[in-house]
């Protein structure tokens, strides 16, 4: 896919459902008494895996392409007849070891070469206090995982320095089913705090209460029941990220509808971190429109630890920006789809952009990035990316472009948009 340069940019788009909201809705209903009725998903390769799974556990999913159906099992697990094979869904995988642990079993996880390396291990052990029977090969902490669930007691489980705020979520969604009440506490570094919040708040859309004393503590009383309901799925910040990028790398201006300025995706922050460029962002009531002007220059240090995913989206805009950026706190990173840090250093190296990776991040020195045939690693994100760098370094070339499905089909049509 060869992305032609645009010299004046000045358009509109809408973009798709949230494919974090998607997918914790999708597991809550599936766990639900009666019916669910999910409007305006996101239909995407991650989010089709995610249903079949849900259907080899018993779950009843039927989807018309506007709004998905789903009869609830009410926590009461099919045995699959076969392996669930899980694509790269990393967050399937964390959710539905949770999930799996509500049932007899034994249900064993699995998926692509690139999610077997992603780390479980803290996860695991959170299961296994919990009364979970779960194990992987050799002990090791990696998928495929096997479980052997049936009896979930509830208690309490601490879970310190990890990787990934999936392996919360998991618990959290779990919860309501144990015997008894169950606390989480959380210590140390836990990247991703936003999806933690996503989480509760879509628990107590389909009447599950969780208790928040503090930040880092979640308490969820036993016996309770997720009820089947109607939910809006509202759009995708990290989806609209894209766009935004669009308007700052041209100096052009850009609406994207299907926002909710007043989201709780963590990817929201982009916006304040855009204005502190330079750019002028005008938020309505379901909409953001995005103006670029001249990047100021020197030396800047971004803390993305709240919104990892816009790290590729920061990086390619420090390639266009005068000065050394400096972006820390997301070293877990390097346990994404790619290494998404490594990738990003390969990547804007072709692209004649000096970057290198520091312990928790990475370090980009703008300047004028060239065209180049950049590498996806399989990873949507970095595809996305560099096709929006495409716009202002004429020559960018795409490989492995269909990779943007797994949460945005749609984007090489809405990008296709923007010359019109």
């Amino acid at each position: 896919m060869e992305i032609k340069p645009l010299e004046r940019l000045e358009a509109a788009v809408r973009i798709p459902g949230s494919k974090s909201y998607t997918q914790r809705a999708m597991v809550i209903a599936a766990l639900a008494e009666g019916e669910s009725f999910l409007c305006d998903p996101l239909l995407s390769e991650d989010t089709r895996i995610l249903g079949a799974a849900l259907g080899d556990l018993g779950a009843d999913i039927r989807s018309d392409g506007t709004k998905t159906v789903i009869r609830g099992n009410s926590g009461r697990l099919a045995r699959p007849s076969r392996e669930i094979h899980l694509g790269n869904n990393g967050t399937a995988m964390r959710l539905l070891t949770g999930v799996a642990s509500l049932g007899g079993g034994p249900v064993v996880l699995t998926g692509g070469p690139r999610l077997r390396q992603r780390p479980m291990k803290p996860l695991l052990e959170a299961l296994t206090t919990l009364g979970v029977d779960v194990r992987t090969d050799k002990d090791r902490g990696y998928p495929p995982v096997t479980i052997r669930g049936g009896r979930l007691r509830g208690g309490e489980v601490v879970l310190r320095d990890i990787e990934s705020s999936q392996y919360v979520s998991a618990l959290l969604i779990a919860a309501p089913f144990a015997d008894k009440d169950t606390v989480i506490i959380l210590e140390g570094r836990v990247p991703s705090l936003p999806y933690i919040a996503l989480t509760v708040e879509t628990m107590n859309a389909f009447g599950a209460e969780v208790a928040v004393d503090r930040p880092d503590r979640f308490v969820i009383k036993g016996g309770q029941h997720y009820r089947g309901r109607e939910y809006r799925i509202e759009g995708d910040v990290s989806s609209g990220s894209y766009f935004f990028l669009a308007a700052a790398l041209t100096k052009g201006r850009v609406r994207v509808e299907n926002i909710n300025p007043a989201t709780s995706q963590g990817d929201i922050g982009f916006l304040t971190l855009l204005e502190r460029l330079g750019c002028r962002v005008l938020r309505g009531e379901n909409h953001v429109e995005i103006e670029g002007a001249e990047l100021p220059g020197g030396e800047m240090t971004f803390d993305l630890g709240s919104m990892p995913d816009m790290v590729p989206t920061l990086a390619v805009l420090s390639a266009l920006r005068p000065g050394r950026s400096v972006i820390r706190n997301v070293a877990h990173l390097r346990f994404k789809e790619s290494d998404r840090l490594a990738a990003l250093v390969n990547e804007l190296g072709k692209t004649g952009i000096a970057a290198d990776q520091i312990a928790d991040g990475i370090v980009v020195t703008g300047g004028s990035p060239r065209g180049a045939t950049i590498a996806t690693y399989s990873d949507h994100r970095i595809a996305m990316s560099f096709a929006i760098l495409g716009l202002a370094a004429p020559g960018m070339v795409i490989e492995g472009e269909e990779c943007v499905g797994k949460s945005f089909p749609g984007f090489w049509e809405t990008l296709e948009g923007l010359y019109r």
